[in-house]
């Protein structure tokens, strides 16, 4: 390691899998690469959050959606109404 500090060698993390780069800016190559651990390890606190955000969101999207329906029903019977009263005034 001493003989990379030497040339210049510099330390990446790739961003794909997480692994430890050594690369030569010279001759712009990796000369040494480690294994990465995967993926960062999440805390339960980090869990619960993004649980709660995914809880919420579902919640929005069930309102909006009954909330369009109750739309479409209103203007369904409303539809039905003004034919209703179309055929009565034929008669």
């Amino acid at each position: 390691m001493k003989n990379m500090k030497k040339k210049g060698v510099f330390q990446v993390v790739c961003p794909c899998c997480h692994s430890l780069l050594w690369l030569d800016p010279v001759s712009r190559e990796v000369i040494q690469s480690k294994k990465g651990g995967g993926k960062k390890k999440q805390t339960l606190d980090d869990l619960l959050l993004k649980e709660k955000k995914r809880k919420s969101a579902f919640e929005r999207r069930f309102e909006a959606t009954a909330e369009l329906e109750k739309e479409r029903k209103k203007k369904a019977e409303e539809g039905f109404r003004k034919a209703l009263s179309k055929v009565e005034k034929e008669d």
